[in-house]
């Protein structure tokens, strides 16, 4: 006993933030914190994390208090198991630590930060996208699960949204100036692109993971589905974007497609495996990437592959009201191997940094075997990047 108290003081020192505002400040469906003076006298108090997010982007919106440059308010997701601190990884607490060191700023420089639970996952799902229940329920893991709650988290409220084993290296209040915004042209095709932020501010910030050269087979040597490839450990939006929208629409059609054979039974089809792909094209990095590529094709008529940093050094790129970051953007400090033109953490174009604790991940040797069988002999392509059951 003496020791688990001693434990608590530890991490009650060594972390105040979080251990204040997520560990002694549970509620129902998660922890919240709200910027005092965003509420007003008459707000009433949440009761649970559904209600804390809408206050705050209500709020938010009507207030402008926003990311610079963009219609994106200023609230942070992030998802966990629980809130009671002294039992997570340490790099865990470390990341959540820095997230609320800059939402609990003085003055106007405030931001929310939204911690949720797998219940209130489950119920902001049952509230505002039922027809998805099922299928998100029929997932086998928990990981997809998770990756679905994220869009649907930004398609309701907006935000921010960033796993939980991220480092923000600096305010997200500032992840966009003058220099993001500049007009830019495709060297191929000589088409321009720009976001005027008078008209047009931004309403979606998406980062690169993946870069490089759409001519070789580098990009699926190193495990990647397009030369070009978006992440979505962290990704921030106006609520009801259209690219986030189309995310939640063709997992749906997708979920629906694999349960055809069994009359569309998704029960069925779950117990059968037929859900058993590999969850970073179902509903992970290749899945927002499709999204994102159909829709700024369609709408914007954008060659995809224009979007490399490897001939400019690696610069954001806006199309409309979509940003879309360098690698060093969120995927800073690569070693050599597998660079891709990603700058040390202490970029000034570095906003935050991913530690890949990968949690949901479990050591296969088939799968390893399939990487050294890709990057070193160049074969393998099709066989899975995860675990498959």
């Amino acid at each position: 006993m003496r020791e688990l108290v001693h434990g608590a003081v530890v991490y009650q020192e060594d972390f105040p933030l979080t251990w204040k505002h997520a560990h002694m400040a549970r509620g129902k469906g998660g922890a919240w914190y709200i910027p005092p003076h965003w509420l007003r006298p008459s707000d009433p108090r949440p009761k649970n994390i559904i209600e804390a997010a809408r206050l705050a982007s209500r709020r938010a919106i009507s207030s402008s208090h926003t990311l610079s440059y963009s219609t994106i308010p200023q609230i942070i997701h992030q998802k966990w198991k629980n809130t009671t601190v002294d039992t997570w990884p340490r790099a865990i607490t470390d990341g959540i630590e820095r997230w609320l060191s800059y939402a609990m700023v003085e003055n106007d420089n405030g931001m929310a930060h939204m911690l949720w639970w797998d219940d209130g996952c489950d119920e902001l799902i049952r509230q505002v996208n039922p027809e998805l229940v099922d299928s998100i329920n029929a997932l086998p893991l928990p990981v997809e699960k998770y990756d679905v709650f994220r869009m649907v988290a930004l398609n309701t409220y907006g935000g921010i949204y960033a796993d939980v084993d991220t480092t923000p290296l600096r305010t997200p209040r500032t992840w966009l100036d003058e220099t993001d915004i500049l007009p830019w042209s495709d060297p191929q095709t000589g088409a321009q692109y720009s976001s005027n932020t008078s008209s047009h501010p931004i309403q979606l910030i998406l980062g690169i993971e993946g870069d490089n050269p759409p001519d070789t087979n580098t990009y699926w040597r190193m495990g990647y589905n397009f030369p070009v490839q978006l992440t979505q450990w962290a990704l921030a939006s106006a609520p009801g974007h259209p690219i986030i929208n189309r995310f939640l629409t063709t997992f749906a059609k997708r979920m629906q497609q694999l349960a055809k054979p069994y009359n569309g039974n998704l029960t069925l089809a779950a117990s059968a495996g037929a859900f058993n792909q590999d969850p970073l094209s179902l509903t992970g990095p290749e899945a927002i990437t499709v999204a994102t590529m159909g829709w700024l094709e369609e709408n914007s008529g954008l060659r995809w592959n224009a979007l490399t940093g490897l001939e400019d050094g690696g610069r954001s790129k806006a199309i409309g009201d979509t940003m879309i970051l360098p690698i060093t953007g969120i995927s800073p400090g690569r070693g050599k191997f597998g660079n891709m033109g990603s700058k040390p953490i202490t970029d000034p174009s570095a906003r935050l940094v991913h530690n890949g604790q990968g949690s949901w991940k479990t050591f296969d040797l088939k799968v390893e075997f399939g990487k050294i069988c890709r990057m070193a002999f160049g074969r393998c392509r099709d066989w899975s990047k995860v675990p498959i059951k």
